[in-house]
């Protein structure tokens, strides 16, 4: 009774809208727009969890660290709505890693979960420590996900056009449920 008391509480206060609130301006998507995305916090929180997100901004580059906690759930990460949709086959991203490997997360920005027919679009990002990176990733190689887990229920791609936010996310499971 106690643990589900607490994750209750914990879902009652975490606000997804203040987050958006304090969303903080960074990284730059190139959609013909050269305003700074507008990243916010989004963690296991939502779900009764307890893992923590920090994100801050310093010359224009965005910094994201997490720590998980596998007590209720099990993710940290940050997001960041843009429209417009993509306007090509792959994202090229940039980044200093810490030797984890995150994910890369696009979805249409509807909110998800196993109820909705909205998944989130993972691609598995792992990191060298230290070593400042760039990758290509092909849209056609990321799966669609729920909870964590591969959703065999949407077959096919994502459909650029249809996308409206970016993510990084830190997780227990890699983008194939593993």
């Amino acid at each position: 009774m106690g643990q589900s008391w607490t994750s209750l509480r914990t879902m009652m206060a975490y606000s997804v809208a203040t987050n958006r609130r304090e969303a903080v301006a960074s990284a730059k998507i190139r959609l013909g727009s050269t305003e700074a995305l507008k990243w916010y916090r989004l963690d296991d929180g939502v779900m009764g969890g307890r893992s923590s997100t920090q994100h801050t901004t310093e010359g224009g580059a965005l910094t994201f660290a997490g720590m998980l906690d596998t007590r209720g759930g099990g993710f940290t990460s940050v997001r960041a709505d843009f429209a417009g949709g993509l306007k090509s086959d792959a994202l090229r991203v940039r980044f200093r890693g810490d030797g984890k490997t995150y994910k890369v997360l696009l979805s249409n920005g509807q909110g998800g979960g196993p109820w909705s027919n909205n998944p989130s679009w993972q691609h598995d990002l792992p990191t060298k420590l230290g070593e400042e990176q760039s990758v290509v990733l092909p849209l056609a190689k990321f799966v669609p996900s729920f909870g964590g887990q591969r959703s065999r229920s949407h077959a096919g791609s994502l459909n650029p056009k249809d996308m409206a936010q970016v993510g990084f996310m830190l997780s227990l499971y890699l983008s194939d449920g593993s």
